[in-house]
């Protein structure tokens, strides 16, 4: 948490312990631009707490000081959590929803857009230096269109990934590259599990 609060906001000379020098936190470098907060329902309750008043205020105060700096930040923040259950749970502000909920998006899972998935394999073949010479075949692709995607949009990049290296000299990838838990429909995302064993 302690890390948390000096990379977003300012901290000054001597404030801890390794504060070699002021460094200037992700608000004060984003004044006058956009800030995204990636998994904001995972913030404590005190971050929470900074968090608003930066939003009500439009001021943040350093670390180690008690100097107020005015700050004009968009916030765009992300979550995969239900955050009216989080707020009945009283893991999240209601206040603190309604300051970041001006507008707000909800994008569908995976499972029931599979119409997006060929173009995004195609988008993360992109990201390999084979991808050049790979190509899906009907049957692998039929597999993914079928599967539940738990892991949504990150889950499909890491199999695309795992496809590509198990990719033979032909550059198909069939369903002989496909993770044998895909295919049993037990796969799970490395992260998605990782995430639900913290929980």
């Amino acid at each position: 948490e302690g890390t948390l609060e000096s990379e977003l906001f300012f901290y000054v000379r001597g404030a801890f312990t390794g504060a070699i020098r002021d460094k200037k936190g992700r608000f004060e470098l984003a004044d006058g631009g956009t800030i995204f907060l990636d998994e904001v329902a995972e913030l404590s309750a005190a971050m929470q707490v900074k968090l608003l008043r930066v939003l009500e205020d439009r001021t943040i105060v350093r670390v180690g000081s008690s100097e107020m700096r005015p700050v004009n930040v968009r916030v765009i923040s992300a979550t995969h959590q239900n955050l009216d259950t989080a707020i009945a749970d009283g893991r999240f502000r209601e206040d603190l929803f309604f300051r970041l909920g001006v507008v707000v998006l909800q994008v569908p899972g995976l499972a029931s857009r599979v119409e997006d998935i060929p173009m995004l394999i195609e988008h993360f073949q992109a990201k390999f230096p084979a991808q050049d010479r790979c190509r899906f075949d009907a049957s692998a692709l039929r597999v993914l269109l079928q599967h539940p995607w738990p892991g949504n949009v990150r889950e499909l990049e890491n199999v695309t990934e795992f496809m590509i290296n198990m990719m033979g000299p032909d550059g198909i990838l069939g369903e002989d590259t496909l993770p044998q838990e895909i295919l049993s429909n037990t796969w799970q995302d490395p992260v998605t599990a990782q995430t639900e064993a913290a929980a």
